[in-house]
């Protein structure tokens, strides 16, 4: 497509694999780093609902909806994958809070978003496996929603990667940019080790804005600490994902559970290495309210739990695109990678080997915070 042939791509999550991906399928040469592994950071920690439920800029929903589409394709090429499902969202709210709810519902059918307003009578006939008796009042199910396991959907797309000849370097530790004559030039690990490229994509997640700031970059970092669970298997009909005041709830494969919220932030503590820890029964707290919402209320046992931060632009917003102050570097930060992981990788493939700007990735460039 251009003269750019060689990328190399900062980060071993969706955004980052998805973008490696696309460039490898268009005839790039791509050199993918992980500080880590792969998946080892906010992509294997993540709810990673599929939606754009709710009230946001309109470029934001529209870029969602676009997001979702592309999952929709890929599920209906193997609907079989039990890593990427559409069996709908379920949301509602605290007691008391009917009217919030309600103009939620109210928003989402003003911009033809696929919402149904529900009794908690009226749930089972809809989506199953939910006690209804958990729902003080209306709820908001989403029909066209769904839910994907990042480190599935990663595992699947390396797969590609490296059919198509991309080559990947683990453990990289903290890589930083090269520039030269105020174009980045490639890419340098904690080792000293160099990857000369044309282009350069920062997808680290939660530390973007560290890797561009010593660019003379400043990118807002709204970014909080999180948590996800997965439960061990347990037996139950549940296909929807739960979003309810004190859980947030999807199927995950293995007949288990993946959990998260927000409750509990305080009760997490970061320690100076960089690790988080969080006290045993507060995970089993968040378990237990996620079994209140479950058809028969089974037991629910924490397998594992990882902590981090979830990346979230200062604004919101997600940042997409390349760095006005150091050409041939661009940047992919968002707080919904899941839902945009896909099409993410395609839109911003095709402005590095093209130099053409994607109109949806628009009002997302970095940029506005100059």
């Amino acid at each position: 497509m251009s003269s750019t042939k060689h990328v190399a791509v900062i980060g071993g999550g969706i955004l980052g694999v998805s973008t490696a991906v696309h460039l490898l399928r268009q005839g790039a040469s791509v050199t993918l780093l992980t500080e880590q592994g792969l998946a080892s950071e906010a992509t294997g920690r993540s709810l990673s609902w599929l939606n754009s439920a709710g009230e946001r800029s309109t470029p934001y929903h529209l870029l969602r909806v676009a997001g979702v589409d592309r999952y929709r394709t890929l599920f209906a090429a193997d609907p079989s994958r039990e890593w990427l499902q559409f069996g709908g969202g379920l949301m509602w709210n605290a007691a008391g809070q009917s009217e919030v709810t309600e103009a939620r519902h109210a928003y989402e059918k003003s911009i033809g978003y696929d919402s149904k307003l529900l009794s908690p009578e009226e749930i089972a006939s809809v989506t199953p496996g939910i006690d209804a008796s958990a729902v003080p009042g209306k709820a908001i199910f989403n029909p066209g929603e769904g839910w994907v396991s990042l480190p599935d959907l990663v595992n699947f797309l390396m797969e590609e990667f490296h059919a198509l000849g991309g080559k990947l370097v683990l453990n990289a530790g903290k890589a930083s940019v090269m520039v030269d004559g105020g174009r980045a030039t490639g890419v340098e690990t904690a080792a000293g080790e160099t990857y000369p490229a044309d282009a350069v994509l920062v997808a680290c997640g939660a530390a973007t804005p560290a890797v561009v700031k010593p660019l003379g970059v400043e990118i807002p970092n709204g970014s909080p600490v999180s948590m996800l669970v997965v439960t061990k298997p347990v037996e139950h009909q549940v296909t929807a994902v739960m979003n309810t005041p004190r859980a947030a709830v999807r199927p995950n494969p293995g007949n288990t559970f993946a959990l998260d919220h927000d409750w509990y932030e305080e009760d997490i503590t970061e320690h100076a290495d960089g690790s988080f820890t969080i006290p045993d029964d507060v995970v089993q707290e968040l378990a237990d309210e996620s079994s209140k919402l479950i058809a028969g209320n089974p037991e629910l046992k924490p397998a594992s739990w990882k902590i981090g931060y979830k990346p979230i632009p200062g604004d919101g917003e997600p940042v997409f695109g390349e760095l006005g102050q150091v050409p041939g570097c661009f940047v992919a930060f968002t707080h919904s990678g899941a839902t945009l992981g896909l099409i993410a990788g395609e839109l911003l493939s095709g402005e590095i080997l093209s130099g053409e700007k994607h109109p949806m990735l628009a009002t997302f460039r970095p940029g506005r915070f100059s």
